[in-house]
């Protein structure tokens, strides 16, 4: 097959990776001198992190299409957060009160208020004292000072905190070492690694079962670029699996995203991927029902929810356990709004697999996004093909990922 120039390529472009920019957008505050971000989204979840580190005392300035951020000589004594609706940044903030003397407040909104941050409460429980926790959910009150030592932690529940020990740890007065035990998630954690070494911290990685940390260690950096987000790009390569002919710009094949493994379940499910003029589309005329372990991926079960609706026979996606603390417990909402629209969706806990039975066709209907960003998102993919047009309820809850969906949406 011929690929078709660029100029006549029907095209989108994939917004920055919101779990890239906020692990950046940390780091930089951490600077002494400036630091120039390039590709920073305007999601819900990267604006409360930004609005997060100049409360910490950093400065913000734009200067020709670039955030430039400025870190804080010394970090505040008093603080008062507000997260958003991001886990990732509920997690990273509060792992940076905790090596930080003072007392701090972290609070959210919305569905983060649900989620469970016991993980701090059992991990820091006999070194300081996080105070009216709200039996492990927020708000949190905290008083930090923990100077480093040995931990050992669970990353069975979310990498994000241990992401956000790797980025506080090095900035204790001691060393550290952390041992991490079932660690879910694990390109996420390579992901922090990463932007670490960029900003010129230290850490000895042991298989990512134990890493030493040295203490009292400086952040550095003048520039950084963000990533092209392969989270939200999984959906549109779904249209494109399913018989759009789109094209995604800008994606990088090389990176850590835990989600770039959506290319691995396109090839098993007997898809062609194509990939030329760094822009890629994936054709699915000949695809097939399919299987694959998404434990170290779950954003992209409703993304593949919806390929697997569309695809003749029965796919299994296993991971069941990690939808239950997202903006929904996505696998029972995935199972009671797809039946909304004529899919039949199973859920067998024990064995760990949401089941999908696919078909030519859906048909349509009402369906709501029960406020999670992920399920708005697939729910309008699969309005492209259905007999008749999905009605999605709570549609802007993309607002907190990828605020212009629905306008790239109505291109196609």
């Amino acid at each position: 097959m011929k690929v078709p120039s660029e100029f006549n390529r029907k095209s989108i472009g994939v917004p920055p990776s919101k779990s890239d920019s906020q692990r950046a957008i940390l780091a930089a505050s951490l600077v002494k001198s400036s630091v120039a971000i390039k590709g920073i989204g305007d999601s819900k979840d990267e604006l409360a992190m930004l609005e997060n580190v100049v409360s910490t005392g950093a400065k913000i300035t734009e200067k020709n299409g670039e955030v430039h951020i400025e870190g804080s000589k010394e970090f505040p004594e008093t603080l008062s957060l507000n997260c958003g609706e991001s886990g990732l940044g509920s997690r990273l903030m509060t792992s940076m009160c905790i090596v930080h003397s003072g007392e701090f407040f972290i609070n959210g909104e919305g569905s983060l208020l649900d989620r469970p941050f016991e993980f701090f409460t059992d991990t820091f429980e006999s070194k300081i004292t996080l105070i009216e926790d709200n039996k492990g959910k927020l708000p949190l009150k905290i008083q930090g000072g923990f100077v480093g030592g040995e931990l050992t932690v669970s990353g069975k529940q979310s990498s994000q905190y241990i992401s956000g020990l790797l980025m506080a740890l090095p900035l204790a007065k001691n060393e550290s070492v952390l041992h991490v035990e079932e660690l879910n998630s694990t390109p996420y954690v390579e992901m922090t690694l990463k932007t670490l070494r960029h900003f010129g911290i230290i850490i000895e990685n042991q298989g990512l079962k134990k890493f030493v940390i040295p203490g009292n260690q400086e952040y550095r950096a003048e520039e950084y670029t963000i990533e092209r987000d392969w989270s939200s790009a999984a959906f549109w390569l779904v249209a494109s699996a399913l018989g759009k002919d789109i094209w995604l710009k800008d994606l990088s094949m090389s990176s850590l995203q835990a989600d770039k493994s959506i290319l691995d379940v396109f090839l098993s499910a007997n898809c062609s991927v194509q990939f030329e003029d760094n822009m890629l589309r994936i054709d699915g005329k000949n695809r097939n029902a399919f299987e694959c372990d998404l434990t170290q991926a779950p954003d992209l079960f409703p993304a593949l929810a919806a390929f697997a609706a569309l695809t003749e026979g029965q796919s299994k996606l296993v991971g069941l356990h990690r939808l239950t603390d997202k903006e929904s417990d996505r696998g029972k909402t995935i199972q009671s709004e797809f039946e909304k629209i004529g899919v039949k969706v199973d859920l067998d806990y024990e064995n760990d697999v949401l089941i999908c039975q696919g078909s030519k066709s859906i048909k349509g209907g009402k369906a709501s996004s029960c406020n999670d960003h992920r399920i708005a998102m697939c729910l309008g993919i699969l309005g492209l093909f259905s007999e008749s047009k999905i009605e999605v309820e709570n549609s802007d809850a993309v607002m907190k990922s990828y605020p212009v969906f629905w306008e790239e949406l109505k291109k196609l």
